[in-house]
């Protein structure tokens, strides 16, 4: 029995997951900044240690998110060098292994 809402995970097992927000409404004004219309993010609604925001519009709703990493954002950190971990301890050794 399939329950609607529900994921499927594991064949016969469902999750189900719930999501609650605190709703805050503000009332701001737009105000022209240059060649683009801005507003002033009220204190109480600041997304802290955030410095980039998606910006999405649904129907008549725009919707302000902190950026997440991406998979294409992974790839572009630093790599290791050649020498990475070239010298380190055995995490396991050898004793108590069988013998093929």
């Amino acid at each position: 029995m399939h329950t609607p809402g529900a994921m499927n995970i594991i064949p016969d097992m469902y999750h189900i997951s719930t999501l609650t927000r605190e709703r805050i409404m503000r009332t701001v004004s737009i105000f022209k900044n240059g060649n683009n219309r801005a507003i002033r993010l009220p204190r109480d609604l600041d997304f802290e240690g955030v410095s980039e925001l998606e910006i999405v519009r649904e129907g008549d709703s725009i919707i302000l998110r902190p950026v997440r990493p991406t998979w294409g954002s992974f790839l572009e950190l630093e790599k290791a060098g050649p020498d990475f971990m070239a010298e380190r301890e055995d995490v396991v050794t050898d004793e108590g292994r069988f013998n093929l």
